[in-house]
C-alpha cells in the first residue's frame, strides 16, 4: 500500500490520533517551507517564488491536503493558515530570496472571528520584508460563501500594499465569478489545463480565452504545471505571462535564484513582429553602474544620490550578484526628502523602498523583445531604466531612450518591406532569411502557401471581405509556427511562404490544413455555405462554380546543400505548389530531392498517411 493510500485510510479511520498529532505540529511549529521559483516566459527570469509547505515527513499529515483536511476537521484552520505564513514568511526572509513571495491564503480565514488584521504585515516588519514583496493567493479549491466579506478582506490587503492572486483558477467552487469580484493583479490557470495542452486544441481554446480576458483586465497570469517544452512553447506563444511547474524546477527547501537552461528559451513573438536573426542585442545598451546590496541603509542611498547628480536610478543585487531591485531616484527622494524622513527612514534596510519588479532582461535578447517587454508593461516613459544580466548576474543597466534611438532605425527597415495588410515580411527579409540559413548550412523546409479559388471569392464579395480571408490566413499560420525558430512570409497577393527550422514541420503543416478548412467557409455568405462554393465568372466570361477556397501547399527540403541560393529554393517550392494546386482541395505536396510526394489531407486517412510519410522522411 502506497504512503498517500496509508494516509488517507489513517484520516478516516483514526481521527483522535490526528487530532493529537495536529496539535503537537502547531505547537511546535512542525512545519517545513519549501519554494518553487515562478518565472517570466518572456524575459526568462525568476519573478518570485510560491511558498508551500509539508508536515513531518513521518507523519500521515506530512502532504498538505492531508494536514488541512484535518485541521477543517478540528476547528483549526485558521491556526494553521496563520502558522504557514509565519513558517512561509521566515524561511523567504532568511534565505534573502529575490523577487516576491507568492503567500498561500485561505478566504475562509478572512470569515473567521479569530482572523488578526495586521498579522501578515506585523510578521513581515520583523523579517525585513515589505507587504510590496508579497503577493495574496487565495486558493479556489474551498466555497466562497460571502464575496462581499472576501472582497472587503482583499481590499483590506490592498490597502497595506499587498498584491492578489487567484490560485488555481477553473479547479474550484468560484471560478470567473470570483475574478470577477476580487479583480485580482495575479491569476493562476489550474494544471489540469496546462498539462498537454499542446495536444488538445479545447485546452489551448480555453487558456486563449481567458488569456484575452486577462488582458482586457489588466492582470497578469500564471500557467501552473508546466512540465514539458512543448507546455512551455505553447502557453508562451498564446501570451500567458508567467510560468510554474516541474519544467522550471521543484519545488525546493533551497530554490535556485536563477536558472540557466532558460537560456535556450526565447521569448515568443507578437504575430506581426519579424526578428531578424542578424540583429543588436540588449547588450548593446547595458551601462556599468554601481549597485548596493539589500541590507544596504536608506541614508547611504540618500548619500549615492546626492553626490552623484547623473544617478537616475541605483539597482539592488542580492547573494551571487542576482538582481532583486532596483531604486528610482524620484521616487526615493521623495521619500528621504520629505519633512524627517531621513530621521524616519534612514536607518531602514533599502529593500524596504526599491521596485521589487524591476524590468530584467538578458543582454544577448534583441532589442525588439526588450521594446515589447516595455510597451505591453504600459509603465515605462523616457527617464525609466532596465536591469540587463548576464547569465542570470547582474551586468548593467540600460536606459528606454537609448532603446528606442536603437529600435528606430530598425522599425523603418522592417516597415519598409512588410506588407502594409497583414504586417509580414514580404520578399526583401524573406530571401534574406533564406540566404542566411543556406550560409550557415542547417536544414530547413520551405512551404510556399497559395490559397485556391480566392480571386473569385475576391470579385464576388470585394476586397473588403478578401481582405479578411488574408488577414485570418496570416494569423493561422504565426498561430501554427514555432515563433522562436520559424519565418512566415507574405510574398504578396493570396501567396505566403513558411521557412521551418522547428520539429514537426509535417504535422504543423497538417495542422495548417486542418484548421484552414474548418474555419474558412465562415467567411461566406450562408446561402453559399450550403452550397460549399459560390457561382462567379470565369477568366472567359462564363458563369461557373468555385468550391470554398482551399489550401495548396508546396515544401521543398533544403539539406546537404542542395541548393545554393534563395532564387533556387523559390523556383522549386514554386514547382511543387503547382502540383498541389492541380490536385482538388487543401493538398500538402512535398519535394525532398527529386522525390515528390503528394498528399490529399482533407481525406479521411489524414492522420495515416501523414504518419507514413514521416516514416518514409526520417
Amino acid at each position: 500500500m502506497s504512503a498517500i493510500c496509508l494516509a488517507q485510510n489513517v484520516v478516516e479511520d483514526d481521527p483522535d490520533m490526528l487530532t493529537e498529532i495536529l496539535h503537537d505540529i502547531l505547537v511546535g511549529e512542525q512545519l517545513t517551507a519549501l519554494f518553487q521559483p515562478i518565472v517570466d516566459l518572456k524575459g526568462g527570469g525568476i519573478v518570485g517564488y510560491e511558498s508551500l509547505v509539508r508536515g513531518p515527513s513521518n507523519s500521515p499529515l506530512h502532504s498538505p491536503s492531508n494536514l488541512f483536511s484535518v485541521a477543517a476537521r478540528c476547528g483549526r484552520l485558521l491556526e494553521l493558515d496563520l502558522l504557514c505564513r509565519e513558517v512561509n514568511i521566515r524561511a523567504f526572509a532568511r534565505q534573502g530570496l529575490p523577487g516576491r513571495l507568492f503567500l498561500n491564503v485561505n478566504p475562509s480565514s478572512l470569515l473567521e472571528p479569530g482572523f488578526r488584521a495586521g498579522f501578515t504585515r506585523q510578521f513581515l516588519h520583523q523579517h525585513g520584508l515589505s507587504p510590496q514583496q508579497v503577493v495574496i493567493e487565495l486558493t479556489e479549491h474551498y466555497p466562497v460563501d460571502d464575496f462581499e466579506v472576501t472582497r472587503q478582506g482583499v481590499a483590506h490587503y490592498r490597502d497595506m500594499g499587498f498584491a492578489v492572486a487567484i490560485d488555481d483558477l477553473g479547479a474550484g467552487y468560484s471560478g470567473l465569478r470570483l475574478w470577477s469580484e476580487l479583480q485580482p493583479d495575479f491569476v493562476k490557470f489550474d494544471r489540469h489545463f496546462i498539462q498537454g495542452i499542446h495536444g488538445d486544441e479545447n485546452k489551448a481554446r480555453f487558456i486563449r480565452s481567458l488569456q484575452e480576458i486577462a488582458h482586457e483586465l489588466g492582470c497578469k497570469t500564471i500557467a501552473e504545471g508546466v512540465e514539458t517544452d512543448e507546455e512551455y512553447r505553447l502557453v508562451g506563444g498564446i501570451g500567458v505571462s508567467l510560468g510554474q511547474g516541474y519544467y522550471f524546477a521543484r519545488p525546493s527547501v533551497a530554490p535556485p535564484r536563477h536558472l540557466h537552461s532558460l537560456q535556450r528559451l526565447q521569448p515568443t513573438r507578437e504575430n506581426t513582429c519579424y526578428l531578424p536573426r542578424r540583429t543588436k542585442t540588449v547588450e548593446c545598451l547595458a551601462q556599468t553602474m554601481p549597485a548596493v546590496e539589500p541590507q544596504v541603509k536608506v541614508a547611504e542611498v540618500g548619500d549615492m544620490f546626492s553626490s552623484m547628480a547623473n544617478l537616475k536610478t541605483l539597482p539592488v543585487v542580492g547573494e551571487g550578484d542576482i538582481p532583486v531591485g532596483i531604486v528610482h531616484r524620484n521616487t526615493f527622494m521623495e521619500i528621504i526628502g520629505s519633512r524627517y524622513g531621513r530621521d524616519l527612514y534612514g536607518r531602514e534596510p533599502i529593500v524596504k523602498f526599491m521596485d521589487a519588479e524591476p524590468l530584467v532582461i538578458d543582454k544577448n535578447q534583441p532589442i525588439e523583445i526588450l521594446s515589447q517587454l516595455i510597451t505591453s508593461a504600459g509603465n515605462f516613459n523616457a527617464l525609466d531604466h532596465f536591469i540587463v544580466t548576464d547569465k542570470g548576474l547582474y551586468a548593467g543597466i540600460g536606459t528606454v531612450m537609448d532603446l528606442l534611438r536603437e529600435i528606430t532605425d530598425l522599425q523603418i527597415k522592417h516597415a519598409r518591406h512588410a506588407n502594409p495588410l497583414t504586417l509580414l515580411p514580404g520578399n526583401v527579409p524573406l530571401n534574406e532569411h533564406i540566404d542566411m540559413l543556406l550560409e550557415e548550412g542547417g536544414e530547413f523546409v520551405a512551404c510556399y502557401c497559395d490559397l485556391d479559388n480566392f480571386k473569385p471569392f475576391n470579385d464576388y464579395y470585394g476586397y473588403g471581405r478578401g481582405d479578411q480571408v488574408l488577414r485570418f490566413f496570416s494569423r493561422l499560420l504565426v498561430e501554427t509556427v514555432d515563433s522562436q525558430c520559424d519565418f512566415v512570409g507574405h510574398i504578396g497577393g493570396d501567396d505566403f511562404m513558411v521557412v521551418f527550422q522547428s520539429g514537426y514541420w509535417l504535422e504543423r503543416c497538417q495542422s495548417l490544413i486542418k484548421n484552414f478548412d474548418r474555419d474558412v467557409a465562415a467567411y461566406y455568405d450562408p446561402k453559399d455555405r450550403l452550397k460549399n462554393g459560390l457561382w462567379s465568372e470565369s477568366r472567359t466570361g462564363l458563369p461557373t462554380f468555385f468550391p470554398v477556397i482551399s489550401l495548396s501547399i508546396g515544401a521543398t527540403v533544403a539539406a546537404d546543400g542542395n541548393f545554393s541560393s534563395c532564387h533556387q529554393i523559390a523556383a522549386a517550392a514554386t514547382e511543387v505548389k503547382r502540383q498541389a494546386k492541380k490536385q482538388q482541395g487543401s493538398v500538402l505536396c512535398i519535394d525532398r530531392r527529386n522525390e515528390k510526394q503528394t498528399f490529399k489531407v482533407s481525406c479521411d486517412e489524414l492522420s495515416a498517411t501523414l504518419m507514413k510519410a514521416n516514416e518514409r522522411l526520417v
